[in-house]
């Protein structure tokens, strides 16, 4: 990325000094007379450092690098000047307005470090702005995402809940993880036992557990059941088995209604 620097100075040869002194830095270079004219400047070119003189008709280089300051925050702006107006100065220097401030006159090593140190110090502000932006996204996509995930859920919760036949998810542990509102019908006493959590062996009937493939049960009331039986961990990381049940007469009911 170039960087550029504006020089703002209303004396030209303080300025051709400034240039001489800056060119071999292999800086883009952007001069002006005067504070507003480096404002017209920065209104179509983007600088990283600003370097301006205090003694200026119109108005002065803190009065300049207020403006800036309000207009382009992320700039670095450095004031010249001599001792005589220091007070001014530091007052802005407090106030934000100013980053820091040369003498005049100057010395050029110790005058091309600083202004390396400021491109330095804008460059990585503008990278954890980068930073900040590119995070911001992530979140939000994320966000959005879990957002997608929690409908989906919500819907398949739904759908699970308006099923005509027991659903119940039972974990490698061997306990109840999932059981829809059938379920709790037909083996929580209508829903006033509560079969999340419970041991499957305690809440379902053995002839329901024992049998190992889909199939009609017979309890030992005589009642019919088709009896469904799935091992997890095809579509997700889950473990252990997912057990459908209805009995039989729903079933032929349903199927006459199709």
């Amino acid at each position: 990325m170039e960087r550029t620097i504006l020089l703002v100075d209303d004396e030209a040869n303080i300025l051709s000094a400034l240039t001489r002194t800056l060119r071999p830095q292999g800086y883009r270079i952007l001069r002006a007379g005067s504070g507003r004219e480096g404002l017209e400047l920065l209104a179509h070119n983007e600088a990283g450092v600003i370097v301006s003189d205090q003694r200026m008709p119109e108005m002065t280089g803190v009065e300049f690098l207020k403006q800036v300051r309000d207009l382009y925050p992320d700039t670095v702006r450095i004031v010249l000047s001599g001792y005589t107006e220091l007070s001014s100065i530091t007052d802005a220097i407090n106030r934000g307005a100013i980053y820091k401030f040369l003498t005049k006159p100057w010395e050029d090593d110790l005058l091309r470090a600083n202004i390396e140190e400021a491109f330095q110090r804008y460059e990585m502000k503008q990278e954890n702005d980068r930073l900040s932006r590119e995070l911001e996204k992530r979140v939000e996509e994320k966000t959005l995402a879990l957002t997608r995930s929690l409908k989906i859920l919500q819907v398949s919760q739904e759908v699970l809940e308006a099923l005509p036949l027991a659903v119940i998810g039972i974990g490698s542990d061997g306990f109840i993880a999932v059981a829809n509102s059938m379920a709790h019908h037909l083996l929580g006493r209508g829903g006033e036992r509560p079969l999340l959590g419970m041991p499957a062996q305690e809440a379902i009937p053995q002839e329901l557990l024992d049998c190992a493939e889909d199939a009609i049960v017979t309890m030992p009331d005589g009642m019919r059941f088709h009896r469904w039986q799935s091992t997890m961990g095809r579509l997700s990381h889950s473990q252990g088995v997912v057990l459908a049940f209805a009995p039989q007469r729903q079933i032929e009911h349903v199927n006459e209604d199709a």
